[in-house]
């Protein structure tokens, strides 16, 4: 969990499951937070029992492994950990994971956490409606949980009706346990879910399962041995923390679920029919811990990419400019990019060298030339703004900046500051580039490793709001200054009138534009008139983004092609709640 804490710092959550014990004991325990450290916080906590049990018993008891399982909590064989960070709603310990769904039967106790959406709550709450059940709220979280919950109470009374004339109550609950078909529950389970998801569950017996979407949108990977079977969401807390072979992690296939059984056998069975892969690449951009051997390959090659674009808009001028990157997951493709100088520059010197035949006094100068890197913004606070709540964000982001000075020329460098992603441009207008303009640069160039993010995210990373989007604000306001709005009433009107369509007609709003003209207006837009050096913007393009991580092609909020239909209905609605004022998710 904590080689995996980039995913979550809102809260944290563990649950842990114990085999085969005794009637009368607690055999599941589960811990959440919401506290700053909630990783350390939640296993402290864990600690303490085992302190404490540990001067209750003695050394004795300590080296009595069947003793520790019947007194300490969490001393189970099975655990799901989970963290969190939220962008809607309030953070608070009962939106943490995982969720319990509780029951006498063992069998019919259900933990669960999961990194997914569901774009069709509304649907799944009327199914649970129909079958009888009375869900407490109307969450992604919780409706799942439910919906899998009357699955596993239906696959117990499967059972039980098939041996109640053959065995006792108390014989048949361990024939309940030994027989529970997990890959059947899931796949009756998972045929009406729409979104992205990786959702892991334990049942109360000891049987646990990690199942993923049909398209792999949301990342799962596994290791298992002799001894254990881990499931994470990223390869590297795995490797960290058992120190393996990365080719010993596998994936876990699109559609498919990894199912651990109580006696510890394991396999890999098909719920859903894969569809075309569309694995995030925002994951691979910025989400995703960059430690990663193929993420930190394919950031490299995100960051050389982008060499051509910024050659052009520095007129080729690599004295008088400076390179830097903000935030810290830049980094990686920041070396990329200035690898990639490297290589343009040995290919100029080459040229120059057989060809233009230099004086003998330039030789040194033209073989001693390198590109200006300088790390020229600080972040003081250690937070990702990107995942930051609302009502905190834009304090956050005004404030978290510094810059060093004294290493730009006044009135004649060109600064090139490299960022991983722009989304909402709040960062750039309210912080770094007023932070920037302090040195006096000739010109700030902001260049995105990413392409210009056009569209709401609807699978899990979970921006919604489509003005929130700097794209779409540069695209609005291209439309007014060309007098096209009835553009934005002819696709509100394909939105209201077809709410179930599969086709995005919010691509309308961006086709009338090239990228670079939208490109160019994100530049006035995130430029305040308090800064005075020349603004430009640069974003990757979407083929060098598919180069670049060919693995992981889900690019829908950059081109509008959602993987799902619930994807193009949210991507509708959302345009929908923006011509009509709502300030509300579109799911």
């Amino acid at each position: 969990m904590q080689k995996q804490i980039n995913r979550g710092q809102d809260g944290a959550g563990i649950a842990n499951i114990k085999i085969n014990s005794k009637p009368g004991t607690r055999y599941i325990s589960r811990y959440r937070s919401v506290d700053p450290q909630a990783v350390n916080f939640i296993f402290n906590k864990v600690a303490k029992k085992y302190k404490k049990a540990k001067k209750g018993g003695g050394d004795d008891g300590m080296n009595d492994a069947e003793w520790i399982k019947d007194n300490i909590a969490f001393s189970g064989e099975v655990w799901l950990g989970h963290l969190r960070y939220g962008t809607h709603g309030e953070n608070s310990i009962e939106t943490c994971h995982p969720f319990l769904r509780q029951n006498n039967w063992r069998s019919r106790n259900l933990v669960m956490a999961g990194n997914f959406n569901m774009t069709n709550v509304e649907e799944l709450f009327s199914k649970l409606v129909e079958l009888g059940q009375h869900p407490k709220e109307k969450t992604d979280t919780v409706t799942v949980m439910e919906k899998i919950g009357h699955f596993v109470d239906e696959e117990n009374q499967r059972i039980f009706d098939k041996y109640k004339d053959e065995y006792s109550n108390h014989e048949i609950t361990e024939v309940i346990e030994r027989e529970l078909d997990v890959a059947r529950i899931l796949r009756r389970s998972c045929r009406d879910f729409d979104g992205g998801y990786t959702m892991a569950g334990i049942i109360g017996n000891g049987a646990s399962f990690v199942v993923r979407d049909p398209s792999g949108i949301r990342p799962a990977y596994y290791y298992a041995d002799d001894e254990i079977v881990v499931v994470a969401s990223e390869k590297p807390a795995i490797k960290s923390a058992f120190n393996i072979d990365y080719n010993s992690i596998k994936e876990i296939n699109p559609g498919h679920a990894l199912i651990i059984n109580k006696d510890g056998s394991f396999g890999e069975h098909e719920i859903l029919p894969a569809l075309e892969k569309k694995s995030c690449s925002f994951e691979r951009i910025y989400f995703s811990r960059g430690t990663d051997p193929d993420i930190y390959r394919e950031r490299k090659k995100l960051g050389k990419a982008l060499i051509p674009q910024i050659l052009k808009a520095i007129d080729f001028d690599l004295k008088n400019t400076v390179f830097s990157y903000i935030p810290n997951t830049a980094e990686t493709a920041f070396l990329g990019l200035i690898e990639g100088l490297e290589d343009y520059l040995s290919a100029k010197r080459r040229e120059i060298l057989l060809e233009g035949k230099p004086h003998l006094e330039n030789i040194e100068d033209l073989l001693n030339f390198r590109p200006r890197v300088e790390k020229l913004v600080n972040k003081d606070v250690k937070l990702r703004t990107f995942i930051t709540n609302d009502n905190d964000r834009d304090v956050m982001v005004a404030n978290v900046y510094d810059t060093t000075y004294e290493v730009i020329k006044s009135g004649v460098d060109t600064i090139v500051v490299l960022d991983d992603s722009i989304v909402r441009g709040t960062t750039l207008e309210k912080s770094i580039l007023t932070t920037l303009d302090k040195l006096n640069p000739k010109r700030i160039i902001v260049v995105s490793s990413a392409p210009q993010i056009r569209y709401p995210d609807c699978y899990g990373i979970d921006m919604s709001k489509m003005k929130e989007f700097v794209a779409f604000r540069a695209a609005l306001a291209l439309i007014e200054e060309s007098g096209q709005q009835y553009i934005l009433d002819e696709v509100y009107e394909k939105c209201v009138a077809s709410p179930d369509s599969r086709e995005n007609f919010v691509k309308d709003v961006y086709s009338k534009f090239e990228p670079q003209e939208i490109s160019d207006k994100i530049a006035q837009i995130i430029t305040s008139q308090q800064v005075n050096a020349e603004v430009k913007v640069i974003y990757q393009t979407v083929e060098n983004l598919n180069k670049a991580c060919p693995e992981h092609l889900g690019d829908w909020y950059f081109t509008g092609d959602f993987p799902t239909p619930g994807g193009m209905r949210v991507v509708n609605k959302s345009f929908v709640n923006f011509m009509e004022g709502k300030v509300i998710r579109a799911y």
